[in-house]
């Protein structure tokens, strides 16, 4: 069930938990790669900072994005700034994001998202809790998905096992690992079985681990579509 009151408080720890370990980078680590291919770890600080401030928008009836080429515009612009400065907006935004989600609104109506998407508002929270918690991951600073909290891993593995569902160029799937079970993928024939450690079904789910860790039975690890 979405609770986007406890969803709320969910962001406020993992956004502490990022900033408290980001904290102890220098200028030149901030600049450093993260594991996003191309980006730096200024540009994933950026990207944290400005998609709460998209998802204000989301909330306030807003577009999420100006455009698609003003949201990167924005990233590549932000991600050379100091350490200092980039924490700063990260803790800014955040309270933004915290503020908004703190006012009296029907957590009930239809929000749009990026590229058409829509979501029920109450979902926003979660979706935000996502944003920030894989990519603390993201920043290659020692958090790693085996370091997120079971819940969290068990609620996205459940949303990403949704958003492939259906999909006729994803092979009929079921996942396993820990103790939950999920199906994803097209609706017919035989599905293929994937198991494995709850971190690494997430880290191959997310498009952030390859899959050689996974089990699978009954056919060949299916390829997922990009996120």
């Amino acid at each position: 069930m979405i609770d986007p009151v406890s969803d709320l408080r969910s962001v406020r720890e993992a956004t502490d938990r990022l900033l408290t370990a980001a904290a102890e980078l220098d200028n030149a680590a901030a600049a450093g790669p993260s594991r996003l291919p191309g980006w730096t770890r200024g540009h994933v600080l950026a990207h944290i900072s400005r998609n709460a401030d998209a998802l204000v928008n989301v909330l306030e009836g807003r577009p999420m994005y100006v455009t698609a080429e003003a949201r990167d515009a924005d990233i590549e612009r932000d991600a050379l700034r100091g350490l200092a400065e980039q924490l700063e907006d990260v803790r800014a935004s955040a309270a933004r994001f915290q503020d908004t989600g703190a006012a009296p609104a029907d957590w009930q109506r239809t929000v749009e998202l990026r590229n058409g998407v829509t979501d029920r508002a109450a979902r926003v929270p979660f979706r935000r809790l996502v944003e920030v918690e894989l990519h603390h991951v993201d920043l290659d600073i020692g958090y790693e998905l085996e370091d997120l909290p079971k819940e969290f891993t068990e609620r996205e593995t459940a949303f990403l096992a949704e958003r492939w569902s259906g999909r006729e160029d994803v092979p009929p799937t079921r996942v396993l690992a820990g103790d939950g079970a999920w199906r994803t993928g097209g609706p017919d024939g035989t599905p293929v079985t994937v198991s494995g450690s709850p971190a690494d079904v997430l880290g191959w789910l997310s498009g952030r681990r390859d899959g050689t860790a996974l089990e699978c039975a009954g056919g060949p690890l299916p390829a997922l579509p990009p996120l």
